[in-house]
């Protein structure tokens, strides 16, 4: 595209009332080019930059996001539905990550010595120069930072291809980064199309890519990495199981299901999607469930009373929508919500769906919006089995105090990571991660720092 040709604008538009309320422009040819070598030669000055001082860096933008986290709040919000406080708590989970990073850089770089015979061996943590992060709405802030803050740390430089959606916080991260002390093109948004990133990502100076999306962006991505030989961590979708057993508090359990189901307005990777409960505690928990969904708010994310939020868009909105008439199509039975209401703004209802039929395309779905399904399993194994019915394997959750039962669900659910009785959650100290078609490599603690480091072995004799 020449400067003097149509550029596509990024719309931020408030989902809670439709109205567009902020617009960017995107990069020209040029503009894209002059990105791309700023990072590379930023990279060749940023990795020599002492680890301590690129940790001072990580410390001030951690401080930055605390101190501006109901402005960050409020344009997250605005943006892409989410409620105000999760917004916030999302801004200081951000700020504990960057604080996580610049505390441990030193111990995760720091060599690893090996004995050999006639020498020594070692292992020196390198890193390899400017990353390209293609990242969905969401989670506009933490999705950024995860990748963000081990890989500033590590001395990598980054290029943000962030959803097209929320403009307005790309472009307000970048400041940040500069604002922490980092130089010019350490991290900077990169407002282009979807169909540009491949280009991008076979540009020679661009080393690795990380993507948080879709299947579909998923094979994408790594269609063209594979041509470019280049690493590439893929965080893809979910349709996680969340099983409760009679061992279990039911009631305790059925609170946390709803809350798994229905953060984010429901629309997050790793909200639990497909409640499988044991036949004989069956009933009551669809009771509690149920209650629990009744009681929640829809309303306005700013609210501090509202509990669920608007969908991201109208075209989303549709597309859950359809969704659940197609399971109720199939012979699915519509338990609550269901029905679009009327009035300005994607607001959709919490709805619940059950006795979905074996065969049914629904049970191989993402629904990501507050969508859950309810399950019926005769026992451990057999809600294991339905579990893993999927052609995900993103996070699992396992309610119960029988040893027994749990022993057999850590080793046989198919899932990145396993929970019991507490809810799948990304955390900066443990990694990150799915199987399956939800995606390869991990994000956050030393494993996701390393995924883009040459890990280079040292020989000396």
């Amino acid at each position: 595209m020449s400067s003097t040709e149509t550029r596509r604008k990024f719309l931020s538009t408030n989902p809670a009332t439709g109205e567009v309320f902020a617009s960017f422009e995107g990069l020209t040819d040029a503009e894209l080019e002059q990105k791309l070598a700023l990072g590379h030669q930023t990279f060749h000055v940023w990795r020599k930059w002492p680890v301590a001082e690129r940790a001072k860096v990580l410390v001030r933008l951690g401080d930055l996001l605390e101190s501006g986290v109901n402005d960050l709040a409020t344009v997250m919000t605005g943006e892409m539905g989410k409620t105000f406080a999760q917004a916030r708590g999302e801004v200081l989970k951000s700020a504990m990550t960057c604080r996580y990073y610049a505390e441990h850089a030193a111990e995760f770089l720091a060599d690893e010595q090996y004995s050999v015979p006639n020498g020594k061996a070692w292992i020196r943590y390198l890193p390899l120069g400017p990353v390209l992060a293609v990242m969905p709405w969401n989670f506009p802030i933490w999705q950024v930072v995860r990748f963000l803050a081990p890989a500033l740390a590590a001395g990598n430089v980054g290029l943000l291809k962030h959803a097209s959606n929320v403009p307005q916080c790309a472009a307000a991260l970048e400041r940040l980064v500069l604002d922490a002390g980092a130089p010019e093109g350490v991290f900077q948004n990169i407002f282009i199309d979807a169909k540009l990133v491949e280009k991008v990502i076979l540009d020679d100076r661009v080393v690795a890519v990380t993507l948080t999306g879709s299947e579909r962006a998923g094979i994408s991505v790594a269609t063209a990495a594979g041509k470019a030989l280049k690493p590439a961590v893929l965080e893809l979708g979910g349709s996680d199981p969340f099983i409760v057993m009679p061992s279990a508090d039911i009631e305790y359990a059925a609170r946390m299901a709803v809350t798994a189901r229905m953060t984010n307005n429901g629309q997050s990777c790793v909200c639990a999607k497909r409640f499988i409960a044991h036949e004989a505690i069956y009933d009551r928990f669809q009771e509690l469930f149920l209650a629990g969904v009744a009681a929640l708010k829809v309303g306005d994310p700013m609210d501090s009373t509202t509990d669920v939020g608007p969908i991201s868009s109208a075209g989303a909105r549709a597309d859950l929508h359809k969704q659940v008439e197609d399971a109720i199509a199939s012979g699915a039975k519509l338990l609550a919500g269901g029905a679009i209401p009327a009035g300005p703004g994607f607001y959709y209802p919490p709805t619940v769906l059950a006795d979905i039929p074996t065969g049914a395309p629904v049970r191989q779905e993402e629904f990501f919006g507050p969508v859950a399904m309810l399950f019926r399993a005769e026992n451990i194994t057999d809600a294991i089995k339905i579990a893993n019915d999927i052609p995900f394997g993103l996070g699992s959750a396992l309610w119960s105090h029988d040893e027994a039962e749990i022993e057999e669900f850590l080793a046989d659910a198919e899932a990145g990571c396993s929970a019991v009785n507490t809810l799948v959650a990304s955390d900066p100290r443990v990694p990150f991660g799915g199987i399956k078609k939800s995606g390869y490599g991990r994000e956050l603690s030393t494993h996701g720092m390393r995924e883009f480091m040459n890990v280079k072995t040292v020989l000396r004799g």
